[in-house]
């Protein structure tokens, strides 16, 4: 019986052997994956090759156009320093137009870095014959809305490689929603590689700094953070930050040693003439707490509870972006010259926390976002179509004054405004002789200092025939705001109507008019013969 048994044992194995060599020979089927680690090669290749900015490309085109659009329906201004800091000095480093502007008057504050940027883009249309004031307007605003659609795109790509699609979807945008924010788009645009310590990084940050001091303040935090953290430490000084702080500030030395015609230090004179010398208080100064109890709530809008929202629900490994924001807020408050502008730059932060509460939101989710959208449209078409828009639409007049006048010489402007009020040659890009109120800041410390702006504020009518003293020096035409009863009876009886001004054209401005901002832009034309219309 044991001997059977051990047998039937023999042919049992044999026999599972067998069935064993026979599955060898079939296909064995696995189960597809539709996870991207599962592509080949060439799988992957072919997948990028539909790719641009490492998105897909319907996406990152659709965000262009968005841009785009944006860039047409903003019609408005916002700040002196849209133009005054970028395509003033860019026209006039390539054509050569007189002006007057920051840089000279206080000590080099400004490098020559960013408006070389706007300077080539003139500098080849007026190489190609294309440089028409058309093309001068709107090829610069054409591209930042590019550079603007690449940081939305970088943003998108930040989120989804640190979280997930959907967080990544609802953390840009919130950022259409608030189609009137102008970014400081370097900054935006080195947010995406925060996480990394590649010599790409260091540089953009480099280049945020030298284009603007203030830069180094939101990067603060997040340079410290990766300080610490990083286990190479005198690595990471020797070989990425030295090399590129050398490379970026010698560039930045070069270019202003050729504009200004001997080395110039801009960013160590911003520093002192903010900061050590506090001068920034000439153009305005606000409380402490004017960024909290008014700027962040103001620029973040209906988002204001999404943030803070979105604060409690964030992991902790994103409180290094809230630190940031606070960081920023405290430092900008330590300075008495306080604007909206300054602090945009922590928007992107702030929309990473309005993205996690939007993905979180349930039930709420739709209206939420019918909210956002219904409260920011009106926002956006009245400050893009409507708000300050006068500044910008009187300059197209004083372009037909130009051009359809046969003897350019014979014709002059004086913008009887704030100073810096509107663009100029940028915007005109004619050889009118202009002429508008100089405000430059005091360097003297004179306790009773007054700009030229100030002086004619204070009597208009003294200045005017103190500066015009005979019929030859009078501009042919003037250009001033809507002012109050008593400066329009005592400009338009004595001045206006003895000196042959006639108003030739209105444009709306405002409808908040504010101190020496009115609401509306007039243009007067000084006429030799004929009746006039004094009507103001």
């Amino acid at each position: 019986l044991s001997k059977c048994g051990m047998e039937r044992g023999r042919e049992d194995a044999s026999l599972t052997l067998r069935g064993l060599q026979n599955r060898s020979h079939e296909k064995i089927k696995l189960r597809k994956r539709k996870s991207t680690l599962y592509f080949s090669t060439q799988e992957k290749n072919a997948r990028r090759r539909g790719d641009l900015l490492g998105e897909n490309i319907h996406l990152v085109l659709f965000t262009i156009a968005l841009r785009i659009l944006n860039c047409f329906l903003v019609q408005t201004s916002f700040v002196p320093d849209e133009y005054w800091q970028s395509l003033e000095v860019a026209h006039h480093m390539v054509f050569k137009y007189p002006l007057w502007f920051l840089f000279q008057t206080i000590k080099r504050l400004r490098s020559y870095t960013y408006p070389l940027i706007f300077a080539s883009i003139y500098k080849i249309l007026h190489l190609l014959g294309k440089d028409s004031v058309q093309l001068l307007i709107w090829i610069p605003r054409l591209a930042q809305a590019f550079l603007s659609a690449v940081a939305d795109v970088r943003l998108y790509s930040l989120m989804k490689q640190l979280e997930n699609q959907e967080v990544a979807r609802w953390v840009v945008s919130p950022k259409y929603f608030r189609i009137i924010d102008n970014f400081k788009l370097i900054s935006h645009l080195s947010y995406h590689t925060f996480s990394s310590y590649s010599v790409k990084y260091s540089s953009l940050v480099a280049l945020a700094f030298i284009i603007r001091p203030t830069a180094v303040i939101p990067w603060t935090p997040l340079l410290f953070r990766h300080f610490c953290q990083e286990p190479r430490k005198l690595d990471l000084i020797l070989h990425h930050f030295l090399p590129v702080g050398f490379a970026t500030l010698s560039l930045s030395l070069m270019i202003d040693r050729i504009f200004f015609g001997q080395w110039t230090l801009v960013q160590f004179n911003f520093l002192k003439f903010n900061v050590l010398q506090n001068l920034g208080t000439f153009y305005g100064s606000h409380p402490w707490h004017w960024y909290f109890s008014q700027g962040f709530p103001v620029i973040l809008g209906t988002h204001l509870p999404f943030f803070i929202h979105g604060c409690y629900l964030a992991p902790k490994r994103h409180r290094i972006l809230l630190v940031t924001v606070l960081w920023t807020l405290l430092v900008y408050s330590m300075l008495s010259h306080k604007e909206f502008r300054f602090i945009y730059p922590v928007l992107p932060f702030c929309m990473v926390f309005c993205g996690y509460s939007l993905t979180h939101l349930k039930t709420w989710k739709k209206p939420a976002l019918s909210f956002l959208f219904l409260s920011n449209l009106f926002l956006a078409l009245y400050t893009g179509l409507v708000h300050q828009r006068g500044t910008l639409d009187v300059m197209s007049h004083i372009q037909k004054v130009c051009y359809n006048n046969p003897n350019k010489s014979s014709a002059s402007i004086f913008m009887m405004m704030p100073c810096h009020a509107t663009p100029y040659y940028s915007h005109v890009h004619c050889p009118l002789p202009m002429r508008f109120l100089q405000c430059p800041p005091d360097l003297t410390g004179k306790s009773q200092y007054l700009d030229e702006a100030d002086v004619f504020y204070l009597n208009p009518l003294n200045w005017l025939h103190r500066e015009f003293h005979d019929d030859a020096s009078l501009p042919t035409h003037l250009i001033t705001f809507k002012v109050s009863k008593h400066e329009k009876e005592e400009i338009s009886v004595a001045f206006l109507i003895s000196s042959n001004y006639n108003r030739t054209a209105l444009f709306f401005h405002t409808h908040l008019p504010e101190g020496r901002i009115g609401s509306h832009v007039y243009v007067y034309e000084r006429k030799l013969k004929g009746k006039f219309n004094t009507k103001m």
